[in-house]
């Protein structure tokens, strides 16, 4: 089973898949927009919400290092919370220069909560909310005596 965590942008999607992918090297998978879906008449899943700005994503998938994140739009009508709350995606790494550099890539524009340091833990370790207000940790693992 694999778990994979689902980001919701309201309206920023598209700028964050390429944020995303220039940060971390990661790849896209899959990109579908509203304008994809079927006619109305067609569609399946919840009837209720408002059209969609056919330009905005529905859903995209990128895969980074061995993991997948998804994100959406969302519905774009619904602004976005004013912080993101009770999760984080985190990265791990085993390679120092790597997690400093997704560190410095993904916390460009945004907070950040906990500088890069070596930690009892971590041979690199730092906290931040990215310019699209997701929480991120990115953490380089110590190896195992």
């Amino acid at each position: 089973m694999q778990v994979s965590p689902y980001l919701f942008l309201y309206g920023r999607c598209e700028e964050a898949i390429d944020f995303y992918l220039q940060a971390t090297g990661g790849e896209l998978l899959s990109k579908m927009k509203f304008g994809d879906m079927p006619d109305q008449g067609e569609q399946v899943g919840d009837q209720s919400a408002a059209p969609q700005p056919p330009e905005k994503i529905m859903h995209a998938q990128l895969r980074i290092g061995d993991g997948e994140l998804m994100l959406s739009d969302g519905n774009t009508e619904k602004p976005p919370a004013s912080e993101h709350a009770g999760y984080a995606v985190s990265l791990s790494t085993n390679d120092v220069e790597k997690g400093k550099a997704w560190f410095e890539k993904l916390s460009a524009g945004g907070k950040v909560t906990t500088e890069w340091q070596e930690t009892f833990w971590s041979n690199g370790f730092a906290m931040f909310i990215d310019k699209f207000g997701i929480p991120w940790r990115i953490n380089v693992e110590k190896p195992q005596n």
